[in-house]
């Protein structure tokens, strides 16, 4: 697929600087730019590569000032980096083309599939299961009965969701991850654990996207909820009847314990741990490896494990950087006082 200068500046209300008719068929590194290909400079510490880069075309701020002269086709916009990202999207749909059914898949005689969707190889789809328009069933995804995916929603290969759960639109959801497994619940009984049934399921609404070999897990009883907006990277476990508010972003390694309610807009960084039956509030920061063991409110920001307070964490770890010097001087101290003593 090519795409000259001009028709890039109008997908992305820009202004072209140079030949408006070059055109580029790939994408690449302002540091790496080959003809044909686009790029786009918004970190200042890459400016000196705009004045070698062989890319053919560059998106720029409006506030670029060239120092020297560019062999590139420049595209002015607001924010160089955000019209780049919508231009990744626009280009990653067009690639993202493919329906129909596909040999050796196998569908329920009573599922419904929305017009122009999208069903792999070896891809399995259950009884009494509603694929929205436009979805994408990759290869070898697993779906069970009764589940529900939205429009415009794409599971990559190896993606496992099992009965009873809801997908909304417009989710991404890759490989590896698995949807609506079993709740970690056991009750302990004489010197065995005996299983207790988890019967509910998973709610994942729109715009949400998750990231390979994950597990959010089955409710109880009711549903785990992921809210709309949500995003969670690769390798990170929910637990059974968590609920993650609207647009909550969490990094990989991440863990939540069963029953804790995370609110809106938090941030989490990666490898935090953070056990069951908490209140995390709206707006939280957790930097990475922190461990929660209590509930937080509205907009804290907090690291450690035990996680606390952010600036008196980092108070604190002044002090403990300088632990080895002040044990010297009171070991000097206490050996001067022996001294004197005897």
């Amino acid at each position: 697929m090519e795409f000259n200068a001009q028709q890039i500046a109008g997908l992305l209300n820009g202004s072209v600087e140079g030949n408006p008719e070059v055109s580029v068929n790939n994408v690449s590194k302002i540091e790496e730019g080959l003809p044909g290909t686009l790029s786009f400079l918004a970190n200042p510490k890459y400016t000196n590569y705009i004045y070698s880069t062989q890319a053919s075309i560059v998106i720029v701020g409006k506030d670029f000032i060239p120092e020297q002269a560019i062999n590139s086709t420049l595209i002015r916009v607001d924010d160089a980096y955000k019209a780049f990202a919508t231009l990744l999207e626009v280009y990653n749909k067009l690639k993202s083309t493919k329906e129909g059914v596909e040999p050796g898949s196998y569908i329920s005689l009573d599922a419904q599939l929305g017009d122009k969707v999208y069903v792999g190889s070896q891809a399995y789809i259950g009884n009494r299961c509603v694929i929205g328009t436009g979805a994408k069933i990759y290869p070898q995804v697993f779906i069970g009965d009764d589940v529900i995916i939205g429009e415009q929603t794409v599971l990559h290969p190896g993606v496992k969701i099992y009965a009873g759960c809801v997908i909304g639109a417009n989710c991404i959801i890759h490989s590896g991850t698995v949807i609506g497994a079993d709740g970690f619940g056991f009750a302990p009984q004489g010197e065995n654990y005996n299983k207790v049934p988890q019967i509910g399921n998973v709610v994942i609404e729109d715009h949400v996207e998750i990231g390979s070999n994950s597990s959010i897990d089955r409710a109880t009883l009711g549903s785990t909820y992921i809210r709309k907006g949500v995003k969670l990277d690769n390798l990170i476990q929910i637990a059974h009847n968590v609920e993650i508010g609207e647009n909550t972003v969490i990094a990989a390694q991440t863990g939540v314990a069963g029953s804790t309610k995370i609110g809106k807009n938090c941030m989490i960084g990666g490898q935090v741990g953070i056990i069951g039956h908490l209140t995390i509030g709206n707006d939280v920061k957790i930097a990475a490896q922190s461990g929660i063991g209590s509930n937080l409110k509205d907009g804290e920001i907090v690291q450690g494990s035990p996680a606390f307070g952010i600036g008196e964490y980092r108070r604190s770890y002044v002090v403990f950087t300088k632990l080895p010097e002040m044990y010297k001087r009171v070991s000097e101290l206490e050996k001067k006082w022996k001294e004197s003593s005897s």
